[in-house]
């Protein structure tokens, strides 16, 4: 189901998912104390049916669930939604969480944890999925920050948040190199994520491949070898499709 979950008095909405009963409990009343309205779910097949049920603006996600785990999970709701996921995740599985940010998630707390550290990371999901601000033009790409979408060539890019976020922090940062740590911090809001050169490039490349099937798409990513990627600089086309500016400086 598409849409904000925001609900009548202005607060987002979750969905938290763990087998464990008191786990869900403790985060639920965390997210509570932060606004946002709570559903729970134990098990993936409840989940997935809140999700075609409900508008949800954040998931939160344990890794180890029985019948249907966490990484599974993640990958079915990322096909049928753009709502931010966060993991939920014991120290010694890592690995897995690597690989689930490789396949759509956008953050992770690793247990313990303190139930605020999980509010405030969930409230900060949700913020930078709604967005704010001005429309960015580059060349015949268009990104609107507020609605969070991304069209190129009048063709509408359908991109999961954490691609969505690179998109628009390369936008922003046009013409200047960022490297793979430059992108680990401010789209993925962490500087210490073991394997985390690996979950940039992974979402570059997958960025770049729906890019490349559209027109002129191939051009807006590159790759400088030795120092990370690059969005260049590039003519911003007007409405009619002209060039509103001069030609690309790169």
């Amino acid at each position: 189901m598409t849409g904000t979950g925001e609900q009548p008095g202005g607060g987002p909405t979750a969905l938290v998912v763990d087998d464990e009963p008191q786990m869900t409990i403790i985060v639920e009343f965390a997210l509570q104390t932060q606004g946002f309205t709570v559903l729970t779910a134990h098990d993936g097949a409840t989940a997935l049916h809140l999700l075609r049920t409900h508008a949800v603006d954040l998931v939160v996600l344990d890794v180890m669930m029985p019948t249907m785990d966490g990484l599974t999970l993640c990958q079915r709701i990322r096909a049928r939604s753009e709502a931010p996921i966060m993991f939920l995740t014991a120290m010694s599985q890592r690995d897995d969480v690597i690989t689930g940010l490789e396949h759509g998630a956008d953050d992770y707390v690793t247990k313990p944890f303190h139930p605020r550290e999980v509010a405030l990371r969930a409230q900060a999901l949700v913020r930078r999925r709604r967005g704010t601000g001005a429309a960015i033009r580059v060349g015949a790409l268009v990104i609107e920050p507020a609605a969070q979408t991304a069209t190129l060539a009048q063709h509408r890019l359908d991109l999961p948040f954490t691609e969505f976020k690179l998109l628009h922090h390369l936008a922003v940062r046009r013409g200047v190199p960022q490297s793979w740590q430059d992108l680990l911090r401010e789209v993925w809001g962490t500087t210490d994520l073991i394997g985390g050169r690996d979950v940039v490039k992974s979402a570059v490349y997958r960025l770049r491949s729906r890019l490349a099937g559209l027109p002129g798409g191939s051009a807006y990513v590159c790759t400088l070898r030795g120092v990370g990627y690059l969005m260049p600089e590039m003519a911003t086309e007007s409405p009619t499709g002209g060039n509103a500016s001069s030609a690309p400086t790169w």
